[in-house]
């Protein structure tokens, strides 16, 4: 079983930054990636940023020059951040951690409760 705990988001004026981080603990030694989704409402949800276990990261398309993902940590714990700058007011979502791993039954993913990210003035 893997958990994942969130923190940071909260409320920011266009073209201010914020922090994310998501620490995944737990059965991660089958981890394949870690990463974030968001949903704004009346959207689907949709990958910000990842980064597989060997670092290598993905963004949007919309990110790709305004945020930043990196993961540290061990075997045992392992924390995935997300540097958000220059934000936007469509960047307004809930923000959701994603865990992508393997297990005794095959491939499986967890998500986090989700944190609220407001850009607004």
């Amino acid at each position: 079983q893997v958990q994942l705990v969130e923190s940071g988001g909260g409320s920011v004026q266009p073209g201010g930054s914020l922090w994310l981080s998501c620490a995944a603990s737990g059965a991660i030694h089958g981890l394949l990636s870690l990463g974030w989704y968001r949903q704004a409402p009346g959207n689907q949800r949709e990958l910000v940023a990842s980064i597989e276990r060997e670092g290598r990261p993905t963004y949007t398309d919309s990110a790709e020059d305004r945020f930043a993902v990196s993961i540290s940590g061990d075997s045992a714990l392992k924390t995935v951040y997300l540097q958000m700058t220059s934000l936007k007011p469509e960047d307004t979502a809930t923000y959701y951690c994603h865990y992508e791993g393997l297990g005794s039954y095959g491939q499986f993913e967890v998500w986090g409760q989700g944190t609220l990210v407001t850009v607004s003035s």
